[in-house]
C-alpha cells in the first residue's frame, strides 16, 4: 500500500544564531556523501569523506564480483558494496536525474553513453566527473571504512576508521558532526518463504545477479516486492531461460515475452516443496529450478553507537525528523538519502543543503519537543492510513512536495517544473511502453524546456566549489 501525502505538521521558525564552520565526517562517498562534501564545504565546514572503495560513485560503481552467500545473509561473508547487474540501464531521464547546478547531459566524448537512459557506467562517469569538477577528492580518504562512530561528551562525535592499506590498525578522530551517506542497497531483505529451508533448488537475492547467463534453460521465479529492477531483470533472464516467473501484485499484465510467463497481481508464492515445485495462492503450481529475490534492501549501519536513541524497527529508522534528524541529536547527526521511490539526486541536494545550513547555524531548527512531536504525528498519519512501517521512507507520491519544502527552508527555488513534469512523464510512458520506454517517448516539450535551463549552467555547472 503506498505511503499517504505526507504531511508537515509543524513551522519552521529560523533561530538565531551565530555562524559556526564545524568539522564534519561524512560517511560515503556515493552521490548522496558527495554532494553533502559540497555542500558542507560551501557552508564553511571542514569535511572529511571516509570511502570503503577505492572509487567515488557508491552503487554506482560496477562489478562482475558477487558475495560468497548468494543471499546475502550471511554476517562474515565479505560484502559487496554494489548491487548493479551488467545490462543495468537507469530507469529515468538524464535529465531529470542530475544534480540542480550540474546537468546530467552527454558530454560527446567517444567512450561515453550518450543515450537519454544511459547504463549504470554512465552514470558513474558523471559521479567522477562531479567529484573531480568541484574538487571533492582532496576530501575523500579512500580505501577506509568507517568502523565506529558514536557520540562522546561536549556533543561531539569519536569517529573510528580503518584503512584498507593497514587493516589492523584503527585511527580515531573527534568530529562536531555525522553525516551518514551509506546508501541502503547492500543488506538485503528477504521473502519469507514456507518450505524455502527443505527445497532443493537455488534461492538467491538480486543483489548477487549480474549477467543472465547462470540462468540458461532454467525456469526461474522471481520474487517481486516493488522492487525498480525486478521486472527488468526477470526480462534479462528471460533471454536465456526457459520460463521465467515473476510472483508480484505489481506487476504490469502487458509485459510479455515468448519465454516469459508474468503471473497476475495476486499470485504470489505460498509455498515451496521438497520436490522442487513452487505452490502460488492462486492453486497453480511451478516445477523450479531458481527463486530469485528481488525483494530490496534492509537500511544497515553496523558502525552507529547512538545509545539506542536511533533504531531501524521493520525498516524505519527512526525517530528522524524530516527522514533526517534524529530530535535529540539534531544537528549533530544526520541522514542523507533514506528516501525511495524518489528522484534521489536532486534530493539529495536538497537535503545536504539544509544540514549544512542547519550545521552552521544559519538555518534554525525547532526545538527537540517540536521536533518529536512532529515524528509522532507523521507516524499516527501512516498508521492511520494502514501504511507498513517498512513503507515509513517511501515518498513516492509526496516527493516533490517534501524538495519544495526542504528548499523553501533552505531559501532557494524547488524543483524547476518541466523536472517534475517530465518525472511523471517517464512513469505514465512506462506503464503504456514497459519494454520500450527508455528508447521511445513523447516529452520532447519537457526536453527542450530542460536543454534551456541547462544552458544557463556553466559547462557541467563545475568551478563553484
Amino acid at each position: 500500500m503506498p505511503p499517504p501525502t505526507l504531511l508537515y505538521y509543524l513551522p519552521m521558525a529560523p533561530s538565531i544564531s551565530l555562524f559556526k564552520s564545524r568539522d564534519v565526517a561524512v560517511i560515503g562517498a556515493g552521490a548522496a556523501g558527495l554532494v553533502a562534501a559540497r555542500e558542507l564545504r560551501r557552508e564553511g565546514h571542514k569535511v572529511v569523506v571516509f570511502e570503503r572503495e577505492r572509487q567515488v560513485g557508491g552503487t554506482w560503481v560496477y562489478t562482475p564480483t558477487v558475495e560468497t552467500d548468494p543471499l546475502g545473509s550471511d554476517p562474515s561473508r565479505h560484502i559487496v558494496h554494489s548491487s548493479l547487474y551488467a545490462s543495468l540501464r537507469t530507469n529515468l531521464p538524464r535529465e531529470v536525474m542530475g544534480f540542480l547546478d550540474y546537468p546530467f547531459v552527454s558530454t560527446g566524448e567517444p567512450h561515453r553513453d550518450p543515450r537519454r537512459f544511459p547504463g549504470h557506467r554512465e552514470v558513474s562517469l558523471y559521479l567522477k566527473d562531479f567529484a573531480v569538477g568541484f574538487g571533492l577528492n582532496e576530501l575523500i580518504r579512500f580505501e577506509t571504512e568507517v568502523v565506529y562512530a558514536g557520540l562522546v561528551e561536549d556533543e561531539k562525535w569519536r569517529v573510528k576508521s580503518r584503512s584498507g592499506n593497514d587493516a589492523a590498525i584503527d585511527v580515531e578522530e573527534i568530529f562536531d558532526a555525522v553525516v551518514v551517506c551509506n546508501g541502503h542497497y547492500t543488506e538485503p531483505r528477504l521473502a519469507e518463504i514456507p518450505g524455502i529451508d527443505a527445497w532443493p533448488g537455488k534461492h538467491m537475492h538480486s543483489h548477487n545477479y549480474r549477467i543472465p547467463e547462470p540462468f540458461r534453460d532454467q525456469v526461474c521465479c522471481s520474487f517481486d516486492r516493488g522492487a525498480a529492477s525486478a521486472v527488468d531483470i526477470s526480462m534479462d533472464i528471460a533471454q536465456v531461460a526457459k520460463a521465467v516467473h515473476i510472483a508480484s501484485r505489481s506487476v504490469e499484465a502487458g509485459i510479455l515475452k515468448k519465454n516469459m510467463l508474468i503471473l497476475t497481481r495476486i499470485m504470489q508464492i505460498e509455498s515451496v516443496q521438497k520436490d522442487g515445485t513452487v505452490i502460488f495462492y492462486d492453486g497453480s503450481v511451478v516445477l523450479a529450478d531458481v527463486i530469485l529475490h528481488c525483494t530490496g534492501y534492509k537500511y544497515h549501519f553496523p558502525f552507529l553507537d547512538t545509545s539506542g536513541i536511533v533504531t531501524v524497527d521493520d525498516n524505519r529508522v527512526g525517530p528522524l525528523y524530516k527522514h533526517i534528524f534524529p530530535p535529540h541529536l539534531a544537528p549533530g547527526l544526520s541522514f542523507v538519502g533514506l528516501l525511495w521511490k524518489v528522484l534521489p539526486f536532486p534530493m539529495f541536494e536538497f537535503q545536504s543543503k539544509w544540514i549544512a545550513g542547519a550545521l552552521s547555524g544559519r538555518i534554525g531548527l525547532p526545538s527537540q519537543e517540536e521536533m518529536m512531536a512532529d515524528v509522532s504525528a507523521f507516524y499516527l498519519s501512516l498508521e492511520a492510513s494502514d501504511t507498513p512501517k517498512h513503507y515509513t521512507h517511501n515518498l513516492a507520491d509526496s516527493q516533490f512536495e517534501y524538495d519544495d519544502w526542504l528548499a523553501l527552508e533552505c531559501g532557494i527555488p524547488g524543483v524547476e517544473e518541466w523536472r517534475k513534469k517530465m518525472y511523471e512523464a517517464t512513469a505514465k510512458n512506462k506503464k503504456v511502453r514497459p519494454d520500450k520506454y527508455r528508447d521511445e517517448w513523447e516529452d520532447e516539450d519537457l526536453m527542450l524546456e530542460a536543454q534551456k535551463d541547462f544552458a544557463g549552467c556553466r559547462p557541467n555547472g563545475a568551478g563553484d566549489n
